[in-house]
Parts: structure tokens; sequence; C-alpha cells
């Protein structure tokens, strides 16, 4: 009893005391095993550095997914621009492998913000995907971009089982954080090389939800220009190569003839020497969009795109045109290593002894583990029930449609609707087949990364895709 109160008194502090109780003993349970996880509050960003006004809300940090051997993956949620709490959630992967979510797919392609010339600020991208549904970008695995390990051997040792595996353990405790978005569709999407990670995530969650009570509700998955089958991918590039006069006959003769594709890691003497001359005889173009100007260097050169690093090749009537611009991607650089944006990114906090780099070296990060076929997972998928769709830009040689269709050849697909032009207004914007277990579409003059080169038939894709619909006819 509290002496020297009234009775209303004593029973209005009596309620209050208890009040705070409840509220205190609720966010020691919140927290008990889970000091590493803020609360999403921590994690809204104000506003980013040069940002134009917006009506959405974002948030950005650090998931922990091994507290043993350190390693976090840094994340950047977009939320929808309208009613996100009814929209589903995108989650969107880069490749490489070793490639950054946040400078291509978040930066250049499907984010709501574009980097401007040098780094000096952002703009508003019209056909951003966070107009029909919340994005989350990811930057896997650990030691890409802001991502990052405190133990080395990680970077010695990484490959396709331990990234899925951390990836499903983000998702899992990002769920936690943001709790709201358990209950809602979730997709999982990306480009190149996230043709193994995407996959390879969506059959570990899979795996989850079959021993758990408490599922992720992942619906589908989405991937563009995707790796797939290492035989395939590369038979397919070689007769890209030759139907689009980059190479000669005989070139394509000896790479057939010389090269065994079944060996993932088995080049011989013999086709490293035809590997060598076909580079000569291509060229200095960009092979992720075979009629895109390629970006001249500092020291006047021009890059390629051949190499892993996916660097942008000059600028010229072509960006005008189109839009495109090949150097982006210095921009990139450029603006996420700025102190201040990291700071309202909440990014880099344990202050890692490298810069942020668009792509990790490959001598940075060991990818020692990778699988020779996804196709088998596709089967898993498709016994799953899950949406699959599967698009290819079609002037990409990196990747190329040919590729894509040797591959998805080999399942023995069902046709339900056949071969067909898509429209988008009035214009034919690629082709597509509709199967019983997937659909596969193409992007007329889109390169490797698709929303780069055509934003609005991209977003096309991700509206048909989402409502579970084949593409416009005309």
């Amino acid at each position: 009893m509290v002496i020297g109160m009234g009775v209303g008194k004593r029973k209005k502090l009596l309620v209050a005391m208890a009040y705070l109780s409840l509220v205190v003993s609720a966010r020691l349970s919140h927290k008990v095993g889970r000091e590493e996880e803020p609360e999403p509050e921590a994690d809204r960003i104000i506003k980013l550095p040069g940002q134009p006004k917006v009506s959405f809300q974002h948030y950005s940090g650090y998931v922990t997914v091994d507290k043993v051997a350190g390693r976090s993956l840094f994340y950047w949620l977009t939320e929808a621009v309208h009613l996100p709490d009814s929209k589903p959630l995108v989650i969107w992967f880069n490749g490489g492998p070793g490639c950054s979510s946040l400078a291509f797919g978040a930066s250049e392609e499907i984010g709501p913000f574009k980097i401007k010339k040098n780094g000096t600020g952002l703009y508003l991208n019209k056909f951003s995907w966070n107009t029909v549904a919340n994005l989350l970008f990811i930057e896997s695995p650990a030691g890409v971009g802001f991502s990052y390990t405190n133990t080395s051997s990680d970077l010695h040792h990484s490959g396709d089982t331990r990234t899925a595996m951390d990836a499903l353990e983000f998702i899992n405790r990002w769920l936690d954080r943001f709790p709201r978005y358990k209950q809602q569709e979730i997709y999982l999407t990306g480009e190149s090389y996230a043709g193994h990670y995407v996959p390879q995530l969506a059959k570990e969650i899979m795996t989850y939800n079959s021993r758990t009570k408490f599922p992720i509700n992942l619906k589908g998955i989405m991937v563009g220009n995707a790796a797939i089958d290492y035989y395939y991918d590369t038979i397919g590039k070689a007769d890209y190569y030759l139907s689009h006069a980059i190479i000669s006959d005989e070139t394509h003769r000896q790479i057939l003839n010389k090269c065994d594709f079944h060996q993932h890691n088995g080049e011989s003497k013999e086709c490293k020497s035809i590997s060598d001359y076909t580079e000569k005889e291509i060229g200095n173009i960009d092979t992720y969009n075979i009629y895109a100007p390629t970006c001249s260097n500092s020291n006047g050169t021009n890059s390629t795109r051949r190499n892993l690093d996916l660097s942008h090749g000059p600028l010229s009537i072509f960006r005008r045109l189109s839009g495109y611009d090949p150097c982006r991607k210095q921009y990139a650089e450029i603006y996420y290593n700025r102190p201040d944006v990291q700071q309202a990114l909440h990014a880099n906090t344990t202050k890692i002894s490298y810069h942020w780099t668009a792509c990790r070296l490959i001598k940075s990060i060991n990818y020692t583990e990778k699988a020779h076929s996804i196709l088998p997972i596709y089967k898993e998928m498709i016994a799953g029930g899950l949406r699959i769709w599967v698009y290819s830009g079609d002037i990409d040689a990196a990747v190329p449609v040919t590729a894509t269709k040797y591959s998805l050849a080999q399942l023995n697909l069902t046709t339900k609707m056949p071969w067909y032009p898509w429209y988008l207004n009035n214009q034919v914007g690629g082709w597509t087949e509709v199967y019983e277990e997937l659909t596969f579409a193409t992007v007329r003059g889109a390169g490797h990364e698709v929303p780069v080169f055509k934003p609005k038939e991209a977003l096309e894709l991700l509206k048909s895709f989402l409502s579970g619909t084949p593409l416009p006819k005309l």
C-alpha cells in the first residue's frame, strides 16, 4: 500500500505502475537473444544527400546472419509509393558473383532513385518498381558492397551453399525486424548470377517452410538473363556470337571442337588458346549490350564488360536517345563512398578496410563453389507450385537469350500459350511463350540489365508477373 495518499490517487498510481511494468517487460522480451537487432525505427532513412522529396518511407541497415563469424548483410528497403501494406514484397539480388544490389538494381535499374552525373545527388526514376511493390535490395554474399564479415577465411571460401543459407537467415531475421511483412506475398527477383542466388534461396525457403509452423510467404521468382546451366549457357553464348556476326564461322567451330563445356573448371590449353583468340576477334565492345557504346576510362581507353566487374562501358548520341549512360557505375562508386551518404544509409558502421565498389574483384572474394546446373532446382520449384518467370534482354551476349532457351528446353515444359509478340503502347515489347510450369519472355532491344535499357517494358514484366497474367497481346 502507498502511504499518505487517498484511495483514488493510490488506485491511479498503481494502474500507472502496472502499465509501465508491462511496457518494460514487453521491450525486454523482444530483445532477449536479439541484442544485435535494432527496432525498425533505427533503420529509417530520414533523407539521403541530394535526395528529392518522396512520399514513401525507406529503411537501410545491417542484419547479422552469423554472429560467431561476424557476417552481416546490408539491405535497403524502399516501400511502395501507395498503400505499402497492401503491396507484395519484392526482394532483389544482383549477381557477379560479387556485384552490389545497390549499385545496379537500386541505383541503375528498378529503384526509386538514380544517381546524378559524378555522384552529386539523386533524381527520381519514374519507372521504379516501388510504384507497384515494396522493394528490398540485399547486398550478398558477405564481402559485397557494404555487407561484411569479420572472418577473413569467409572471403576465401565463399560459394553458392553458404550464400543461400545466409540469405535465408537474413530473411527470417529481417522479417522479425519488420513483422508487418510476414503476411504479405514475397517474390524473389534478380539477374545474371542471381540466376543461382534466387532459385537456390527459393529451395532453402521451401525446405525451411516444410519444417516450421511459421512459413515464409514465398509465392514466386523472376530472373533475368540468368545463369542457369554452365554447359548450355556457354554453348548458347558461342551460338549467339556466331548468329550476331561477332565471331567467324571458323572460330565458332574451333570453340565447339576444342572446349568441353561439360567440365566447369576443366579448360584445356587448346580451349584457353581459342578463348583468347575469341576475345581479340570480338573486339572492344560491351558484350552486356552489343550495340551500346563503352565507357571511356580516365586514361582515355575504353573498357569492355566481359569480365565479372560488369563495368559500364563513351557517351554518345545513344545516351541522348535512350537515356542510357554507360558510365553510371562510376557515379555510384563516387556517391556511396561519400561519408555523408554512408551515415544517412546507416552503412559502413564498422569502418571496413576497403572502398565500396560496385563489384568486388574475384581475388577479393574467392567464390569457389558454383553449381554446374540450376535445372534440378527448377523442377523442385515447379513441383512446389511457385510462380516462375524467366526473361531475357535480346541484345545481351553475356548470358544471351539462346543460352536461356537451351536451358529451359531441358525441362520439357508443356506449352500453354505458344510463342507470340507482346505489346506495350502498340509497340512490340518482346516475345513470350507461356508454359504450364513457367513463363519465358524476351525484351526487344534490352541488354543484360533489362530495366536500364527498357524501363517501361521491365515494369510491365513485373506487373504481369505479380498479377499472374500473360503479357499483353495487341
